[in-house]
């Protein structure tokens, strides 16, 4: 385990980071604003599995090889930046429903939104990169590796999971004043907007030598 010291500025540092709104934390807003509350409850578990697989992932080495293969590197960062694409265009052009008492959908969307939300948190080299350069500031090289960065990694899929269910809270309180059926398929419309921007700044950003 890391020293008390070091965990309290982990966590600090880890929260200033996240709280900056990413393609994980806009897609579970649009899911609340769009589809109630409830969402939530598919889509953040969704975003706790894809920090868990990414930091395992990371733990496994398949950071360091991203950071040593340029192909690895290049193949991951287009698939993810396709991905954001293709889900950006399935939201701008979802249904929402006529009422904001109108949630039937909610049960048969509900593993749709979860997988979703996996993929997009999972499917992010930059991210791999970033625990790969992040967490080592964090290590104590004099102690066991492992134990460091399970606690790490705990600690960062619980920071991860709660931003993300902030974000939802958040996102339900606004969509209390929401009662426009055009407004939230702008909502969709915008969030859809936003997820192609990313994926096509991602795949048109200079690829590793």
């Amino acid at each position: 385990m890391p020293e008390l010291h070091t965990m309290g500025a982990f966590v600090a540092a880890a929260i200033l980071l996240l709280v900056m709104p990413g393609p994980t934390d806009t897609l579970v807003v649009s899911y609340v604003l769009t589809r109630g509350r409830r969402s939530a409850w598919a889509s953040v578990p969704g975003v706790a599995l894809g920090y868990i697989t990414s930091l395992t992932l990371t733990l496994l080495g398949l950071g360091a090889l991203l950071m040593t293969s340029a192909e690895l590197f290049n193949a991951l960062k287009i698939a993810g930046a396709f991905y954001l694409i293709y889900l950006g265009i399935k939201t701008w052009r979802a249904p929402v429903p006529e009422t904001l008492d109108h949630d039937g959908r909610l049960a048969r969307d509900k593993w749709r939104m979860l997988t979703q939300a996996f993929v997009v948190t999972a499917l992010n080299p930059a991210g791999i990169m970033f625990y790969v350069a992040f967490f080592p500031q964090f290590i104590d090289v004099d102690r066991p590796l492992l134990p460091q960065m399970a606690a790490l990694g705990a600690c960062f899929v619980v920071l991860g999971t709660l931003n993300s269910a902030l974000y939802a809270t958040l996102a339900a309180q606004v969509r209390g004043f929401i009662h426009s059926y055009r407004a939230r398929k702008n909502i969709n419309r915008a969030t859809g907007g936003v997820l192609i921007a990313m994926g096509g700044m991602i795949g048109l950003a200079k690829r590793a030598a």
